[in-house]
């Protein structure tokens, strides 16, 4: 079965076909499963990604997601074999819908409402760095070697996003540099440059990333969500459009019993215990 086919039913009790997915307290856990290889995509672990995020738009049951790879590398991007081959037989109408799919998974990334955590250690290339720059927040090490490599495949830097995503993430000035030549850029530079949030130590990276999406898993996930939402709308609104949003967003969260448990909290002198309403 596929997410997609399920997409009103809980994600927790869904079985992957092509990528390792479990749920814990909240937290779904993706890990790109082909070590042998620096776990590459291919077209169905490309769909499988798609289905997941789109059903994750209306699961309540998942509040957060963690994404890795499995062994010491995140993703070398596209398999070479199993995509970029077949791609060079491909007419026009055929491509484009390859790029279309591989699009909707960014868009599947950024509409559902949960936070997502990419876990980085090693080779994190091509549509492996995009599906970093999709998520909300990157932890990473640093021996991670992080390459927007389209460039130097003889393709556009332009590819899933990335040329509205990464400059708002890291300038325009770097994402152009990166774009452009394909350049690896090394953990500790990704840390300073602000494409990581931190820096793990390999052995303790992925607990990190779950140890942070459980606190987001637990917050006022009503509230998470709006936060999410806001931070991607934003970008196409004046400053006084976005602040007349923020007050309809935050006046709508001010509804929530979550908003009423943090002031009983506050009041009593405990912490607030959320339950996502």
């Amino acid at each position: 079965m596929t997410a997609l086919k399920h997409a009103l039913a809980p994600l927790s009790g869904y079985a992957a076909a092509h990528l390792g997915f479990a749920v814990a307290n909240g937290v779904a856990t993706i890990v790109l499963n082909r070590p042998a290889k620096k776990n590459p995509l291919t077209f169905e672990s490309y769909a499988e990604l798609v289905d997941i995020f789109a059903a994750a738009a209306t699961d309540d049951t998942i509040h957060a997601f963690v994404i890795t790879g499995a062994g010491e590398n995140f993703s070398s991007g596209g398999d070479v074999f199993e995509i970029i081959g077949p791609l060079a037989e491909r007419d026009t109408k055929g491509l484009l819908a390859f790029t279309t799919m591989t699009g909707n998974l960014v868009r599947a990334m950024r509409a559902c409402p949960q936070p997502i955590v990419a876990a980085i250690d090693g080779i994190c290339a091509g549509a492996g760095a995009i599906l970093a720059m999709a998520s909300d927040i990157r932890i990473g090490t640093a021996r991670a070697k992080i390459a927007f490599l389209f460039n130097r495949v003889g393709l556009a830097g332009a590819d899933m996003g990335a040329c509205a995503i990464l400059p708002r993430i890291i300038g325009q000035g770097r994402a152009a540099e990166l774009l452009l030549t394909g350049r690896s850029l090394s953990g500790e530079e990704a840390e300073r440059w602000g494409f990581l949030n931190r820096l793990a130590e390999p052995a303790g990276l992925l607990a990190e990333a779950a140890e942070l999406a459980r606190t987001l898993a637990n917050g006022p996930t009503f509230a998470t969500g709006m936060t999410k939402r806001m931070l991607e709308m934003e970008w196409a609104m004046s400053v006084p459009a976005a602040i007349e949003a923020e007050a309809l967003a935050q006046a709508l969260t001010m509804t929530t019993k979550d908003f009423k448990r943090a002031y009983h909290a506050f009041a009593d002198k405990r912490k607030p215990v959320f339950e996502g309403e």
